[in-house]
């Protein structure tokens, strides 16, 4: 006779519950820590200092020049007092454009802090000013007053917040062909990080000016210290990409080849990631995280 096929072994799980899933603390590992604010650094008081002593100096200066200009002629004093008052008056719009860049950073943490406690009248209210400054042509939402706040921001996300981010990784994906671009092409790696260094701050007072924010050079530098730890994990994703590509390679023109492919492409995604660590630091409500 002969023998019965062998019939397929089934062997069941007897373990009442799943195994736990590992965790390693990743997520605890890598989370942002918001440094603790002690006011302005050394640095900060000196540099005030030394802008103080610069304007008010030349101040004087120019003060007593146009007296002596007065005492000359009339008509030459006034010319001179036109001319010192044109200069100043530039200066100060100057600082006063840095000034309500730098401040409409902080209206965004009181925006976010007044929807964190549910406060909905002072977030109605941050909401307002906050549509008072998008470009034109954005929509804007009436009655935020009388809404409650889960509409209001369910309202201001749906119709706000999520074009803007879709606006901001379009800007993030042309950023990304041209650092692709520029990468595959360039001589120097000195020459690719000065053009990234230049996209990638551009790039970010693109997303900025999106939401209405204008960030002059002291915004810039405070949006870029608000992304820094995006920043860091994605240069240590460059290291461990460059260093693998580079010992999988043996040849030396297909190292170079697709070396300069891989830069690019890593280039290219520092971008996207750019784009959208930027739109995450300027959205006036924080995004809601889905469970």
């Amino acid at each position: 006779m002969t023998a019965p096929a062998p019939q397929p072994r089934i062997i069941l799980d007897e373990a009442a519950t799943p195994p736990a899933r590992l965790d390693f603390g990743w997520e605890k590992a890598v989370a942002a820590v918001a440094p603790p604010r002690g006011g302005w650094s050394g640095a900060a008081l000196v540099a005030a200092g030394i802008a103080v002593l610069a304007l008010g100096l030349a101040a004087l200066d120019a003060g007593n020049f146009v007296a002596a200009q007065f005492a000359r002629a009339a008509w030459l004093g006034w010319l001179t007092l036109v001319v010192a008052l044109a200069g100043f008056g530039l200066i100060g719009a100057a600082i006063w454009r840095e000034a309500s860049g730098y401040v409409a950073l902080s209206r965004v943490d009181r925006a976010r802090a007044a929807a964190a406690r549910g406060d909905a009248a002072a977030l109605a209210a941050e909401l307002q000013r906050w549509q008072s400054r998008l470009p034109p042509g954005r929509p804007r939402i009436e009655g935020l007053a009388d809404m409650p706040p889960d509409a209001a921001r369910a309202l201001v996300e749906a119709r706000l917040l999520a074009p803007l981010a879709e606006e901001a990784a379009g800007l993030g994906r042309a950023a990304a062909m041209q650092a692709f671009a520029v990468t595959a092409v360039s001589p120097s790696p000195g020459l690719d990080a000065v053009i990234f260094a230049w996209r990638g701050v551009r790039l970010v007072r693109q997303v900025a000016m999106l939401h209405g924010l204008r960030p002059g050079l002291a915004g810039t530098v405070a949006l870029l210290r608000r992304i820094a730890t995006d920043a860091a994990m994605v240069a240590a994703t460059d290291i461990a990409v460059d260093a693998m590509v580079r010992a999988v390679l043996s040849s030396r023109l297909a190292e170079h080849v697709a070396g300069e492919a891989a830069a690019g492409a890593v280039a290219a995604r520092r971008m996207i990631l750019l784009a959208r660590a930027a739109d995450e630091a300027c959205r006036i409500l924080p995004r809601a995280v889905s469970r």
